[in-house]
C-alpha cells in the first residue's frame, strides 16, 4: 500500500510510523493517562485496515485524522490532545518556513526549475541568484498571506495559473 506525502509524492505505507507517533504523544502524558503498548498496536492496525479499505493511496493528513479518532475512541483524551497539538505545531512550522529549501537550492545551484526557467539568466551569477531569492520570498508571501486560499489551491492544482507570483508582493505584477 502507498500513501501520499504532503509534497505529493507516493511512498510505501509504514505502520511503524503510526506506532512511533502515538508512542511519542503517549510518553509525554502522566503515567495514569497513558495507553498500553497493546492499545497502541491495535490503533496502528486499525488505521492500517481503514487505509486498505479506501482502495487508494491515503494522504498523510487522512491517516493522521484516523489516528486521532482511534486514540479518542480508546478514551485516551490526553494522548489525543498531545498528538493533535504536535500536528498543529508541525503545521505552523511548515507554513512559516516554506522558502528555506528553495533558497538553499538556488545558492547551491541545484534547482533544476530555475536553471530551465530563463535561458537568458545564468543562475550561478550572484545578482541573478539574489533576484531569484527575492522571487522565492515573494512567492511564499503571496501564497501564504496575500492571495485567497482558494486561488492558491486552484493554482497549485493546475486549474488556473497565477502569473508573476514572484513579483506580486512588490506590487510589480502585470494587470
Amino acid at each position: 500500500m502507498k500513501i501520499i506525502k504532503r509534497n505529493g509524492s507516493e511512498v510505501a505505507f509504514d505502520i511503524d510510523k503510526i506506532s512511533i507517533a502515538i508512542t511519542k504523544a503517549n510518553e509525554v502524558v502522566d503515567e495514569s493517562e497513558r495507553m498500553t503498548p497493546t492499545q497502541i498496536k491495535r490503533i496502528a492496525e486499525s488505521v492500517t485496515l481503514q487505509c486498505e479499505k479506501m482502495n487508494r493511496a491515503p494522504s498523510v493528513e487522512e491517516i493522521q485524522d484516523l489516528v486521532e479518532k482511534q486514540i479518542m475512541a480508546h478514551g485516551a483524551f490526553e494522548v489525543a490532545k498531545r498528538y493533535i497539538t504536535y500536528r498543529y505545531t508541525r503545521s505552523l512550522v511548515r507554513k512559516s518556513n516554506t522558502t528555506d529549501d528553495k533558497i538553499l537550492s538556488l545558492i547551491e545551484c541545484n534547482n533544476e526549475e530555475v536553471k530551465q526557467e530563463n535561458s537568458n539568466k545564468n543562475p550561478t551569477v550572484n545578482s541573478v541568484q539574489r533576484d531569484y531569492m527575492a522571487g522565492e520570498v515573494s512567492k511564499d508571501i503571496t501564497s501564504r498571506i496575500l492571495l485567497p486560499q482558494d486561488i492558491v489551491e486552484a493554482h497549485n492544482n493546475g486549474i488556473i495559473h497565477f502569473h508573476d507570483t514572484d513579483y506580486y508582493a512588490q506590487h510589480m505584477h502585470k494587470s
